[in-house]
């Protein structure tokens, strides 16, 4: 057993922290403020680290799921308000769900234009009925001759103002059929179509990425748009969210060091009573455990990783070990950010500390972005009852 990056990936992360450190982390206010840069994006995207796991043919670098996310560890450290690391994480899961399931015509449509940062890739699963329940989807495509026409509402989905700027779409999940599971498909379904309305919605954190209910009104989208075979995308949204929650959960880790960091400086130079604070053995005790889960984070999220980057091996195991990547990730992440923000007392609870910026962002991935703990508890548990 073998815990050594490759000299490759230690030489990524090595630059890629460099270059984000220098480029991204300055920007972190402005981007809670007022969005992620398009420039950012499109730089980003010429030295590679955007939907990386995506075939060459169409811009990406195949990059593995490990690579895939020490890149999400280093963009979190950077900007820990989780805005840039959520548009990376959906451009890199979903990118590779539309690489792996898409036809060539509709992979060489999007993908290009996604790698090279001109256009927003996401995807549209969450109702208002509810966001985990996949199967019991309520949005309607039926297929008129060589089009399919929607109807329906999706809300809670990332990135809608940007696809509307920039270009681009979301996968989006519709019921082709009353089978259940069995009667989902998947669509490329362009923002900009006739007949989409959208209503922004204004959340706690994450500023920087966009969040919005979309309503289809018979909206008519080419039948080639389809990902994959019809009635079969709830399966391919499952693969999808297998690897994007593993992305999840290494920017969390990203994020809770960064702020961990920040905080043990501060324990390190300042004084109460007449001493440092990381004198006091309670602080002290507190940060070894933090430093602590956030290892055994970092450990549960690289075996992961690991077992996508080796699917056909450890298929029967990856359910749960995501899972359990997505259940422990952000609420280490969390419990850091609440600890920190309490050593530092006013200050952390000010905006100048930049700390709280982290516990908006975070939250998200608590309350249920890409799957709540919950359902997370639940994969776990048939994992183990079978």
């Amino acid at each position: 057993m073998d815990f050594e990056f490759s000299e490759e990936e230690t030489l990524f992360r090595e630059e890629i922290r460099e270059y984000l450190t220098k480029n991204l982390r300055p920007m972190v206010p402005k981007i809670d403020e007022s969005g992620i840069p398009r420039s950012f994006v499109k730089d980003a995207s010429k030295l590679g680290i955007w939907a990386m796991p995506v075939s060459k043919d169409v811009g990406g670098q195949e990059a593995s799921f490990i690579m895939s996310s020490i890149a999400a560890e280093e963009i979190a450290r950077a900007d820990f308000s989780m805005a840039t690391v959520v548009m990376f994480l959906l451009e890199s899961g979903w990118g590779y769900v539309l690489d792996k399931y898409g036809s060539k015509s509709i992979r060489e449509e999007v993908l290009p234009r996604v790698t090279s940062g001109d256009w927003f890739l996401g995807i549209a699963s969450t109702e208002p009925s509810g966001g985990s329940d996949i199967g019991n989807i309520k949005t309607r495509a039926i297929r008129e001759n060589d089009k399919y026409v929607i109807n329906g509402e999706k809300s809670y989905i990332s990135g809608v103002l940007e696809a509307k700027d920039w270009g681009g779409g979301h996968l989006t999940l519709v019921r082709t059929s009353p089978n259940g599971n069995k009667g989902i498909s998947m669509i490329y379904v362009p923002i900009n179509e006739e007949g989409i309305e959208i209503a922004k919605i204004n959340n706690m954190g994450r500023m920087g990425i966009s969040s919005a209910i979309i309503r289809y009104n018979n909206v008519k989208i080419p039948a080639k748009n389809i990902v994959g075979e019809e009635n079969k995308g709830f399966y391919q949204a499952m693969d999808g969210f297998n690897h994007a929650r593993v992305l999840v959960s290494a920017a969390c880790i990203g994020a809770s060091e960064a702020i961990f960091d920040i905080g043990i400086e501060y324990l390190k130079n300042r004084e109460a009573f007449g001493k440092k604070l990381k004198d006091f053995q309670s602080i002290a005790f507190e940060a070894a455990d933090l430093k602590t889960r956030i290892e055994m984070a970092r450990l549960l999220t690289y075996k992961a990783a690991w077992a996508l980057d080796h699917e056909e091996k450890y298929k029967s195991e990856i359910p749960s070990l995501v899972a359990m990547t997505k259940m422990v990730g952000p609420q280490v992440a969390f419990d850091v950010v609440k600890s920190v923000m309490m050593w530092m007392g006013a200050y952390g609870y000010s905006k100048d500390a930049l700390i709280e910026i982290a516990f908006r962002g975070i939250v998200s991935y608590i309350v249920g972005a890409e799957g709540a703990l919950n359902i997370m508890r639940i994969i776990i548990s048939k994992g183990i009852f079978g």
